[in-house]
């Protein structure tokens, strides 16, 4: 369980979740994305095709992401989510927030 980080095509910043996003790793994948905005990094993509589980905490973590990439002049998209956590987003009205791609690939092309 954790994340990881690569760049993907166009020098798109690529953060692996693994795992859940929980209340006991949400500063991990805050501090990872704090770190990519110092370095410079605009486009983010977080990828959950390796995640079963996102927790509130998680979902505010995300939210709090979100506008601090948009605040610094980036964009952030998502991918891989399973059926569940499609249906939390829909549920919670986040998929409004995010642009949510099936797959990092489809991720990766639209920026």
């Amino acid at each position: 369980m954790g994340f990881s980080e690569s760049k993907g095509a166009g020098g798109v910043t690529v953060v692996q979740v693994d795992g859940q996003l929980i209340i006991g790793n949400r500063q991990e994948l805050k501090d990872l994305v704090q770190a990519a905005l110092d370095r410079g990094e605009r486009r983010l993509l977080v990828d959950f095709s390796r995640t079963g589980y996102i927790d509130s905490s998680g979902l505010g973590a995300l939210v709090s992401i979100s506008k601090r990439i948009r605040e610094a002049g980036g964009e952030l998209r998502l991918s891989g989510l399973n059926d569940d956590l499609r249906s939390l987003f829909e549920l919670t009205k986040l998929d409004t927030l995010f642009a949510i791609t099936e797959t990092p690939e489809q991720a990766l092309a639209s920026f």
